[in-house]
């Protein structure tokens, strides 16, 4: 007997337990008697517990970049990898890429020269230019104004890349392909509608490899060969093109780099030949120097020489100053020119001028 109460007891405690406590406060509202349905609020809400506080961690903050993506976040970039911008490096193996640490890939776009966009004085312009060919001298004068706009365009690309050298070494050999252009716009000539007076057009394939001797203080950095196209596009008689090929070298001390060139022009056929003797005006041979006393300043020189008694040729003096930083020394700047000598354009060939040019550039992107 006490057994079966018992078990009953187990059964029926539940239930009780809930009629004692409401599930819902509607249960509560549908008593009619006042004290029960007050008592059954009160066990139901008694029965009710706030329900913990749901604590969220704060979001997890972002883990420092790393070096070379940090410096690379503002300005826009037209490789696909960042070696070549690795101050690590020294500026010559970063502009040729001579080390694997200092690649930036294939097939991106580099400068060769600054861009530049600057207004030019001369001492004189080539109204009537002639040649040694007599049929490229051109026959009226043209009232060109001795005050214009110089615009230069230089893009380079690697194509191919670790051809020769040996990977162990750590260093990269390239092949690049290069184009230049530079024009001369009368744009304050508005009586003769505002012309080009010259675009000169080069294209280049170059091959760099990486050297690595020193001596008295300097670091013999690269040599290289390649063959460059060189004409203004234009018919006659103002037709103006060349072809040569050439051998190259730079070095670097510190913040001082030399580059070189010297060049053989190509054979062709001198009844077409838009201008013979150019070597003789234009040079065969070219030494540049560079110094960077630091990030805002950029100061180089550039000697052209024909290697002959004659000693044609050019200078030309240029200045960078650094107005927005874009990295690795890139980025706008201010550019002033001096140049006097031949072969300003290929129009100008055969004909010695001196031009100061200031304006805008941008280098290094």
């Amino acid at each position: 007997m006490l057994r079966q109460i018992a078990f009953a007891g187990a059964f029926l405690l539940p239930l009780v337990l809930s009629a004692q406590t409401p599930s819902s406060w509607p249960s509560c509202a549908a008593l009619r008697d006042d004290g029960a349905r007050l008592a059954c609020f009160d066990r139901w809400a008694a029965g009710q517990q706030a329900p913990a506080p749901v604590t969220q961690a704060p979001p997890a903050l972002p883990a420092a970049l790393p070096a070379h993506v940090a410096a690379t976040a503002a300005p826009v970039r037209l490789t696909t990898q960042e070696g070549c911008r690795d101050t690590r490096y020294t500026a010559l193996s970063r502009f040729w890429e001579l080390e694997r640490g200092s690649d930036c890939g294939t097939f991106g776009l580099r400068s060769l020269r600054p861009l530049v966009a600057a207004a030019a004085f001369a001492d004189t312009v080539n109204r009537q230019p002639t040649s040694e060919n007599p049929a490229n001298n051109a026959a009226t004068p043209i009232d060109y104004s001795t005050r214009e706009m110089r615009l230069q365009l230089s893009v380079r690309s690697k194509l191919a890349q670790n051809l020769l050298a040996a990977p162990a070494s750590g260093l990269s050999d390239s092949i690049w392909f290069a184009y230049s252009q530079q024009s001369y716009w009368q744009l304050f000539t508005p009586g003769i509608s505002r012309p080009f007076r010259s675009t000169d057009h080069e294209p280049e394939v170059m091959y760099v490899y990486p050297l690595q001797a020193e001596l008295a203080g300097w670091r013999l950095r690269y040599g290289g060969a390649g063959i460059v196209h060189h004409s203004n596009g234009q018919s006659l008689p103002y037709s103006r093109s060349w072809n040569r090929a050439y051998l190259m070298a730079g070095a670097e001390s510190g913040n001082l780099q030399l580059q070189g060139r010297i060049w053989r022009r190509l054979d062709e056929d001198r009844a077409n030949d838009d201008n013979p003797n150019i070597s003789d005006f234009f040079g065969r041979a070219e030494l540049q120097a560079s110094w960077r006393p630091n990030d805002a300043h950029l100061l180089a020189v550039t000697a052209r020489h024909s290697l002959r008694r004659t000693g044609r040729g050019s200078l030309r003096l240029e200045w960078f100053r650094t107005l927005w930083e874009g990295g690795d020394g890139g980025g706008l700047q201010l550019y002033t020119q001096y140049f006097t000598g031949y072969g300003d354009t290929l129009l100008d060939y055969n004909r010695r001028r001196s031009v100061f040019s200031v304006g805008l550039s941008l280098a290094e992107w």
